[in-house]
């Protein structure tokens, strides 16, 4: 008889999304939580729009957590554009029964377009969508980390910065997973 093999185990769906002035960026991890896919981009400049897309896509994925990457300044800092993000933000919150979480998201731009090279002067959304995706799979590799020192592997602290809700205050030390 043939041994069979252990099922891998579902993981909660989470949707990325990374604001920008006219587009906003969306991945959304598979259902194992290993690897984050790029959605079409959502085009709107209305907060109420861009909200009923979240909306959708939440239903239609069937994700349980929401991660907006917000555009900290090199030092760390809530800088102008990290401030023009809160309103999405808090929308959302109000909008979703499921988390919102905001994580930095520094650079994600530069590094999706270091990846892929032909996306580096798009305005079409693929690049936002591919930052997104960014910030998605670190949160989704942070995750896996944590889980792996549990289960007695490398005790090495991850980079990742998970913010707190605007209602905490802010602290600009990276967290370290447990």
């Amino acid at each position: 008889m043939a041994e069979q093999q252990p099922q891998p185990q579902l993981q909660p769906r989470l949707l990325a999304l990374d604001p920008g002035e006219a587009r906003i960026g969306v991945a959304v991890s598979d259902d194992l939580g290993l690897y984050a896919h790029t959605r079409p981009a959502i085009r709107t400049r209305s907060l109420p729009e861009a909200v009923r897309a979240v909306l959708k896509l939440v239903q239609q994925e069937a994700v349980s957590e929401v991660v907006v990457g917000l555009p900290l300044t090199l030092s760390g800092a809530r800088g102008h554009q990290a401030e023009q993000t809160r309103p999405l933000v808090e929308a959302l919150r109000a909008a979703l029964t499921i988390p919102v979480r905001e994580v930095d998201e520094r650079l994600s731009s530069a590094q999706a377009a270091s990846a892929s090279p032909g996306l580096g002067g798009k305005r079409d959304g693929t690049l936002d969508s591919a930052s997104a995706a960014v910030v998605l799979q670190g949160v989704l590799d942070s995750r896996r980390r944590r889980g792996a020192r549990g289960a007695g592997a490398s005790s090495r602290p991850s980079a990742l910065l998970v913010l707190p809700s605007p209602s905490s205050r802010f602290s600009s030390q990276a967290t370290s997973s447990r």
